[in-house]
């Protein structure tokens, strides 16, 4: 979609558009053209008893006295940043019907005008990359949105650092939309590669690398696969080499089958959305780098595919992590903590990130108990969920912060080793007893966060601006934390 800024005037030609907030009149530009069209909107509004609440739409279809094939107006309800994103997944529901290819919209504001081109990138995605037949694909989509506004540099500023939100949330739905077949751990550290265009530093650690660091409970997840597993670092650097930077580190199981203890058919289905963690952080250094953060960021990927086979690894297997500490595999599918502690003990030892956040579709526990639109976090660090759920209030990617604690450390005890992979009670605090494992491998105090993004990674109905599928959540929420607690 190409989205150009231009001075505030009334379009001659195509579709226009007019936002329009509860308890506001009319623009002077909508009412120039209400004259010019003898009344046609003022009557439309009153007999559609528009409020411009949420949802709220009419369209005038070539009205006499200028040549616009249609006019909308558009509810923005009270006009906020966020009622006018949400917005804007109002008018792509109604693309199709209107039959819609261009629009100009006017706003006088140019705060309007930028937040309405943002929620219209994050709610215009489709993933029709495997879609043939002509039948199953979009009819009509946005190719051109022209906004007219007072001052269209000033929105062009503004939506500067939006674009890079958007290009980020798009790297991470297209990620896990793809097929497991298609992005695996060699094909996705490929992909990564690529970045450097973005201003990423790139590094991609073999399993041979894995190995000798002793990242044993990483590499047992993956080798029951033909295909290698691999850790991918992104740096990003924004601010002063003196700053420690901030860790983003990923789950990134390409496929789960469950290994040797294995999913039944329904829920292996969806499971090449199981690198939805490692996704969002690719994602969410896109958006920084792209939008030049004063931050230095890094992203650590662990990329493995959990496969049954006469190699993989077994239940009761033992196993040694990076960190020395050694974990009694119970259960096989229980594999993403596996991935994420070796993570962290290589992250924590290499960088000294003053903060480090890791993001996984963990537990099916965090979706039962908190559906699909709140993720699930824990911490060692109050202040860092406080920041979190203000930023995911502003953002609408809601967190709820869920216990740890020694009741759930207990469940992790095994008979001969350090710990087990799961709770010795099956079905028991599962969300909290994974974080727990996690919190095992936290060294020297660092400040960690963990976000189960199991429920949110993927929506079953679409939400606002967040089509049904891939949602990309997580990366508005961490670079909106990055943004107000993190940038200097």
């Amino acid at each position: 979609m190409k989205i150009q800024f231009s001075p505030l005037t009334l379009p001659t030609d195509g579709n226009a558009l007019f936002l329009m907030a509860k308890g506001a009149p009319l623009s002077k530009l909508a009412q120039q053209l209400d004259a010019q069209t003898q009344g046609a909107l003022s009557r439309a509004l009153e007999v559609e008893e528009f409020s411009a609440s949420k949802d709220a739409l009419i369209h005038i279809v070539a009205p006499s006295g200028c040549e616009l094939k249609r006019v909308l107006i558009l509810g923005v309800e009270s006009g906020s940043d966020l009622d006018v994103q949400q917005a804007a997944d109002t008018l792509v529901k109604h693309i199709e019907a209107l039959r819609l290819t261009e629009l100009n919209v006017i706003t006088e504001e140019p705060a309007q005008a930028a937040h309405f081109a943002y929620g219209l990138q994050l709610s215009h995605y489709r993933f029709d990359k495997y879609r043939t037949q002509p039948q199953q694909q979009a009819k009509y989509q946005l190719e051109s949105v022209t906004f007219s506004s007072a001052s269209p540099q000033v929105a062009q500023d503004m939506y500067q650092p939006l674009d890079a939100i958007v290009e980020g949330v798009k790297v991470t739905r297209d990620l896990i939309w793809e097929p497991a077949n298609v992005v695996y751990p060699e094909s996705y550290a490929q992909f990564c590669e690529c970045l450097t265009e973005h201003g990423l530093e790139v590094e991609v650690v073999n399993s041979q690398t894995m190995a000798e660091l002793g990242m044993g409970a990483l590499l047992g997840v993956g080798q029951g696969s033909a295909r290698e597993s691999l850790m991918v670092i992104l740096k990003y650097s924004g601010s002063d080499a003196s700053q420690a930077p901030v860790a983003f580190l990923g789950k990134g199981v390409t496929f789960d089958s469950g290994g040797l203890s294995l999913k039944p058919n329904a829920s292996m289905n969806t499971m090449k959305e199981d690198m939805g963690g490692a996704a969002t952080v690719t994602g969410l250094m896109v958006t920084l780098a792209k939008r030049q953060a004063k931050v230095n960021a890094i992203g650590v990927l662990g990329l493995v595919e959990n496969m049954p086979s006469d190699k993989a690894q077994r239940p009761s297997d033992v196993v040694t992590s990076m960190s020395g500490q050694t974990i009694e595999v119970m259960n096989t599918d229980a594999e993403g903590r596996l991935v994420l502690c070796d993570l962290m003990t290589y992250t924590q030892r290499n960088f000294k990130p003053q903060a480090m956040f890791d993001l996984a579709t963990l537990t099916g526990a965090v979706l039962i108990a908190l559906g699909e639109e709140i993720a699930g976090v824990f911490s060692n660090n109050d202040a860092l969920v406080e920041q979190l759920t203000t930023a995911g209030e502003v953002e609408q990617e809601p967190v709820w912060r869920l216990p740890m604690g020694g009741q759930f450390d207990r469940l992790l005890n095994s008979d001969i080793a350090d710990m087990r992979n799961n709770g010795n009670k099956l079905r028991i605090g599962g969300a909290s007893v994974a974080a727990q494992f996690l919190a095992r491998f936290v060294e020297n105090d660092t400040p960690w966060v963990h976000i189960d993004i199991a429920g949110t990674a993927w929506t079953s109905e679409g939400l606002p601006n967040k089509p049904k599928g891939a949602t990309g959540y997580g990366v508005r929420l961490l670079d909106r934390l990055v943004k107000e607690q993190f940038e200097k």
